[in-house]
């Protein structure tokens, strides 16, 4: 069976705020194929079932940081309200408020990339508690080699290169200043 959206999509939206990860309202309804402001009616009809473990509202600094991170927003694009980051949970509880086919659909999806990003994690740190117990057992001569498998699991830093242009001054070519 074909998914509606595709696993790498799914992961892309899933970021890392306040120490969980989540998915903001703006992506999920676009996931979801409805408006914003349709999940944030679900919402505040059933606050009981959204505790803040489940959905938090981010703050004006968060917001803040993520439309500087992911570029300027198009004025009237997005919403004036500060956005809903959902948790795991809180998405499966979002789907079964919705109650559309699409909503369950989709959100199968979702939990089984989280399910693959918690797999990640877990081998990630498997293979670190590995790697620390194979360097205690053998002597200095390997450290070399540990070093280099370290520096391999830890993820590259992206090129940053400056944005913008490289404007150069024009010398005066008649011989005024």
């Amino acid at each position: 069976m074909s998914s509606l959206v595709p696993a790498e999509t799914i992961e892309r939206k899933i970021l890392l705020i306040r120490g969980v990860k989540v998915m903001l309202d703006t992506d999920l309804a676009e996931l979801y194929d409805v408006a914003v402001k349709q999940i944030k009616r679900q919402v505040r009809r059933n606050q009981d079932r959204f505790p803040a473990d489940f959905m938090f509202e981010l703050s004006k600094e968060e917001y803040d940081a993520l439309r500087r991170q992911f570029g300027t927003l198009k004025r009237g694009e997005h919403s004036k309200y500060l956005p809903y980051a959902f948790t795991e949970h809180g998405i499966a509880m979002l789907s079964s408020v919705l109650k559309s086919k699409r909503a369950v659909q989709v959100n199968i999806e979702i939990v089984r990339a989280f399910v693959r990003l918690r797999e990640i994690i877990a081998t990630h740190k498997d293979l670190a508690r590995k790697l620390e117990a194979l360097e205690k057992r053998y002597d200095a001569q390997f450290k070399v080699v540990f070093d280099a498998i370290r520096q391999l699991m830890t993820s590259p830093e992206p090129n940053k290169r400056k944005i913008g242009f490289l404007v150069k001054e024009k010398t005066a070519r008649y011989g005024r200043a």
